[in-house]
C-alpha cells in the first residue's frame, strides 16, 4: 500500500518506519530541509531504541524515502498521516496551525481519493477542522466535489518503546464514519494483527478524545502516587510497601504506580493542559485534572525542597552531581522535564552542578543553554567528583546498581537524594549513606 507521513518527528518517523517494514511504500515529508538530509544519509535525529536499523533497513530496500516536495509527497499515498506537532498555545490550547496547514497542501494537490489520517494528538472536533481545510483548498481549485475522508486514528507510542508499540500495538483506534476509509485502515493494520484483531473501530470524535482520556488517566495516577508518597512522609510510612500493597490489586495493577518528581515529555503536561482548556470551553471545570496539573508542579520541587532542608536556602559554594536530565530514561527529550525545574532552582540559590545524562547531553546543553553555573561532565563518576550530594533525577539503569562505595568516597560527604527511589534504603544505611528517597520515611532510621 502507498503511504504519505507528514512530519518526520517522533510520531511520523516511527509510524512511517513501522509502516515501511511492514512492506509498505512510504514517503515521509518535511518542511525542515535539515531533518530530511540526516534521514536520507542513514541519521535519525531523534533517540529512540530500535528505530536507526528499521529506517536504514527500509530506506536500503526502497520501501521508505524522504522528502521536502508537498506535491509529490501527496501525489504518493492514497493514505495520508498527518503527525504533525500539536504544541500548547498560551491558553493550554493544543495549537493546530501544523496540522490545518497539512491539510491544506493535501488539498491543494490531491488529484484523487485520500484517506487523510489525524495521527497527531488534537482535541475533538479537529478533524472537522481538517475537512474544512481540505474542502476550502479543493474549493479553490474549483474541485470542491473531490471525494476523500478524515480518520481520527491516535497513536499509543511511550517514548523509549515506541517501535515495539507500534509494532505490536496492545489497541489500534481508528474512528471513522466512511466505509472505504474503514477498508483502507484496516488492510493497511491488518498485518499488525495476525494473532489477535485488536483494531477498536469507533466514531471520529470518540477517537479524538480516547487518546486525551488515556493519557490524562495515566497523568492522573502519577500525581495521586506523589501526592500520597509526600503524606507518607508525614506519616511516617514507606511508599514503596504502599505502591506494592495496592498495586497487586487487579483492578489497580501495577502500571504508573511510581513516585518520583513529577511527569514531563511531550505528552502529559501538554495533553492534560488541552483537556483542562476543552472542559474550559465547554463550560466544565475538570477539577480533578486540574488537581493533577497542580500536583505535578509541586512535585517538581520536591527534591529542591529536601535539599533545602539540609543545607538552607542559600545555596552559594556547594556543588551537586545530577544523574539524569531527560524526563524519563531510553529518550532523549527534555520537553517539560523535571531536571530543568531542579537545575533552575538549585542554580537560582547559587549552587554548581555537574550532570551526567547517557543520551540527552546534546538535548540538554541546547535547552538549557545560559544556566549559571551548570556544566555537564562525561560520566556518571566525573559528575560526582567535589560535589556535596548525589541527586538522582532519571532512572537509567546505569544507576540502578553503583558502586556505592566508589560514590561515598567521591562526594565530600555520602549524601544521595533519590528522585526515583532505585536504591533500597536499608542498603544504604549498610554502605553508611545518607539516603533521602521520595515518600520513604519508615525506610529511615527513626
Amino acid at each position: 500500500m502507498k503511504v504519505t507521513v507528514v512530519g518526520t518527528g517522533y510520531v511520523g518517523l516511527v509510524t512511517g518506519a513501522c509502516l515501511a517494514e511492514m512492506g509498505n511504500h512510504v514517503v515521509c515529508l518535511d518542511i525542515d530541509e535539515r531533518k530530511i538530509n540526516m534521514l536520507k544519509d542513514g541519521r535519525i535525529p531523534i533517540h529512540e531504541p530500535g528505530l536507526e536499523p528499521i529506517v536504514q533497513r527500509n530506506a536500503a530496500a526502497g520501501r521508505l524515502s524522504f522528502t521536502t516536495d508537498i506535491a509529490a509527497a501527496v501525489g504518493h499515498g492514497t493514505i495520508q498521516f498527518i503527525g504533525v506537532g500539536t504544541p500548547p498555545d498560551e491558553d493550554g490550547s493544543a495549537d493546530l496551525q501544523y496540522v490545518l496547514a497539512a491539510a491544506g497542501n493535501i488539498g491543494r494537490h490531491m488529484t484523487d481519493y485520500k484517506v487523510i489520517v489525524d495521527k497527531s494528538t488534537v482535541p475533538v472536533g479537529t478533524a472537522d477542522k481538517v475537512r474544512g481545510a481540505v474542502k476550502a483548498a479543493l474549493a479553490a481549485r474549483g474541485l470542491g466535489d473531490m471525494a476523500f475522508a478524515v480518520v481520527s486514528n491516535p497513536e499509543f507510542l511511550k517514548e523509549g518503546a515506541a517501535v515495539e508499540d507500534c509494532m505490536r500495538p496492545d489497541r489500534i483506534v481508528v474512528g471513522a464514519d466512511d466505509e472505504r476509509a474503514v477498508l483502507l485502515m484496516r488492510a493497511l493494520y491488518t498485518p499488525f494483527m495476525r494473532n489477535h484483531d485488536r483494531l477498536q473501530l469507533m466514531d471520529v470524535r470518540s477517537a479524538e478524545f480516547t487518546k486525551y482520556a488515556a493519557n490524562a488517566m495515566l497523568a492522573t495516577r502519577i500525581s495521586f502516587m506523589n501526592e500520597l508518597a509526600l503524606l507518607a512522609e508525614r506519616v511516617g510510612a514507606d511508599i514503596e510497601m504502599v505502591r506494592k500493597g495496592i498495586g497487586s490489586d487487579p483492578r489497580i495493577g501495577t502500571h504508573f504506580l511510581y513516585p518520583g518528581t513529577g511527569y514531563g515529555g511531550s505528552c502529559f503536561p501538554k495533553d492534560v493542559k488541552a483537556l483542562i482548556r476543552t472542559g474550559q470551553d465547554n463550560g466544565m471545570q475538570l477539577g480533578v485534572l486540574q488537581a493533577v496539573e497542580d500536583a505535578n508542579d509541586r512535585q517538581k520541587h520536591v527534591l529542591v525542597d529536601k535539599i533545602v532542608k539540609r543545607f538552607g536556602e542559600d545555596l552559594s559554594g556547594r556543588s551537586f552531581a545530577i544523574w539524569g536530565l531527560a524526563f524519563k530514561p531510553n529518550t532523549d527529550d527534555m520537553r517539560e522535564a523535571p531536571s530543568r525545574v531542579i537545575v533552575q532552582e538549585l542554580t537560582r540559590r547559587g549552587a554548581t552542578l555537574k550532570a551526567y545524562d547517557p543520551v540527552a547531553m546534546e538535548e540538554a546543553a541546547r535547552v538549557m543553554e545560559g544556566t549559571p553555573r551548570l556544566v555537564f561532565a562525561k560520566s556518571q563518576s566525573e559528575a560526582l567528583e567535589g560535589a556535596d550530594a548525589l541527586v538522582v533525577v532519571t532512572e537509567w539503569k546505569e544507576f540502578r546498581n553503583p558502586d556505592f562505595d566508589a560514590i561515598k568516597a567521591t562526594l565530600k560527604q555520602p549524601l544521595i537524594f533519590d528522585g526515583r527511589n532505585i536504591y533500597d534504603p536499608a542498603l544504604m544505611r549498610l554502605a553508611g549513606i545518607d539516603y533521602h528517597g521520595i515518600g520513604r520515611a519508615a525506610a529511615r532510621p527513626a
